[in-house]
């Protein structure tokens, strides 16, 4: 079947610092909306496969720097999904940082949720957002969160973690999250708990979601 040309998904991109809730965001309003309206995309998919560098060097990559993710290949495959087409995501291991196994194929929905540090930062992409968002948490919450996660799902040292956050989390966070904020049309505060600014987005999304269908 081929695309109509005159049809076209909606775009929504999810931005904020790392453990600021952003991805809570987005599963909040996939889950509420449902599968059928709305695909989650995560930006971390995309990261650049790093199999070809010895495993004790890949942990000193700078993983919040732009140039860490294959920006070229997720706006090709934005650009096909909002046309209702199929695409190959790849699944993306962080504790190996390497793609893993069979890429998911998946087609474009009404609705694309792009969850991800630093998708606000890339203008190619922000040109095909409608709407954007940068979700916002007080940087003491957001380091705790992450250190969590990096010790409980990515099998990291507290040194590593630590290591890492002094040496490019903040930094980048700094030179390149933070800054992204001013694109946003919304700032959530306190991240995925915010439920009064959750349920207003998804006033706005159900409203366009009527528009398409």
């Amino acid at each position: 079947m081929t695309p109509d040309p005159k049809r076209r998904g909606i775009l929504i991109g999810i931005a904020g610092g790392t453990g600021a809730g952003k991805t809570l965001v987005a599963q909040s309003i996939a889950q509420d909306l449902g599968s059928d309206s709305v695909l989650l995309i995560e930006q971390d998919s995309y990261y650049k496969d790093l199999h070809h560098i010895p495993l004790g060097e890949r942990e000193n990559r700078n993983f919040d720097h732009p140039d860490a993710f294959d920006r070229d290949l997720l706006r090709q495959h934005l650009e096909k999904l909002l046309m209702g087409d199929e695409v190959d995501m790849p699944a993306y291991d962080m504790r190996t940082h390497t793609r893993v196994g069979q890429p998911l194929r998946v087609r474009g929905r009404p609705i694309l949720l792009l969850d991800g540090l630093l998708v606000l930062e890339d203008p190619t992409l922000r040109h095909l957002m409608d709407i954007k968002i940068y979700v916002d948490a007080d940087p003491d919450i957001r380091f705790i969160r992450r250190l969590k996660r990096d010790l409980t799902e990515r099998g990291r040292t507290l040194d590593q973690a630590i290591r890492q956050y002094e040496s490019s989390v903040r930094p980048m966070h700094l030179q390149f999250i933070e800054p992204s904020k001013r694109y946003a049309d919304l700032v959530i505060p306190e991240g995925g708990y915010n439920f009064v600014a959750i349920d207003l987005l998804k006033t706005k999304i159900r409203s366009l979601l009527a528009d398409v269908k």
